[in-house]
């Protein structure tokens, strides 16, 4: 009886050991805390911010034969000439992120200091037409498209700009006081871009951007009170490239685990 007794004590031992060992095996494998994440940079919101860089302008204008021809220009006849110079502005928008995929709307605008000045020699140098052109405020209004890596975003934009262009003349030939004028007019057109900007922090970000701009043509009167001389001139392109820095207003965290 004896030996039967410590034979059922040893045995349920070994059952009571074998049960807490499984348990233990249990808790250690349901009971692990998953690793941490770091949380994602998030794009979501509104931001404000600034960007200033180069510009430059291909400005043309033609005799479009309206009245008479402007000294020893024909109609038809015309310039085409190409300069650079400092731009600076502001802009505001919105971004909305879904996933890595980041979509906004942008408005800017930017004082340019785009401008130039020759003068037509055919009659001599210094003494026939002396014309002046100045590229003064740029606009945009804009949707974009972007891909989120972390706290990095590459996009690209496009949709609507518009500048402010003045031409004007002066004919040291004839009369100087009768023989010029000039005009200011706003011209319409589009743009399309691509750039990267990075968060710094939550609400910082830096970037950098490069701008592809095409305008339609206005009619210029130009003759002063001596007569309708007229041009159709335009910017045919501006292409600016900036630096930029704005600030993002807090939206909700978006965290990963």
């Amino acid at each position: 009886m004896r030996n039967k007794l410590i034979a059922a004590f040893a045995c349920t031992t070994a059952l009571v050991s074998t049960g807490a060992a499984s348990a233990a095996d249990l808790g250690a494998r349901y009971t692990k805390a998953p690793a941490y994440a770091e949380p994602l940079f998030n794009w979501t919101g509104f931001y404000v911010g600034g960007h200033i860089g180069g510009a430059w302008t291909n400005e043309q204008f033609i005799n479009n034969g309206t009245g008479a021809p402007f000294g020893d220009l024909s109609v038809g006849d015309g310039f085409r000439q190409r300069k650079s110079g400092i731009m600076g502005g502001a802009q505001i928008g919105y971004n909305w992120q879904a996933n890595n995929y980041v979509f906004g709307m942008e408005g800017t605008i930017s004082g340019l200091d785009n401008k130039g000045s020759f003068t037509n020699t055919v009659f001599g140098a210094g003494l026939d037409d002396q014309f002046s052109w100045r590229a003064n405020v740029l606009a945009t209004i804009v949707g974009r498209a972007g891909f989120a890596v972390q706290n990095n975003l590459f996009y690209i934009k496009g949709g609507y700009a518009g500048v402010n262009n003045r031409l004007s003349v002066v004919d040291n030939v004839a009369n100087p006081s009768t023989g010029s004028g000039g005009q200011t007019h706003w011209h319409n057109g589009w743009t399309v871009g691509a750039g990267w900007e990075y968060g710094i922090t939550r609400n910082w970000i830096v970037g950098l951007e490069y701008n592809y701009a095409a305008f339609g043509s206005q009619t210029y009167q130009l003759g002063g009170t001596s007569g309708n001389y007229t041009f159709d001139t335009k910017p045919r392109d501006i292409q600016w490239a900036v630096v930029r820095a704005s600030y993002k207003f807090d939206a909700p965290t978006i965290a990963r685990y």
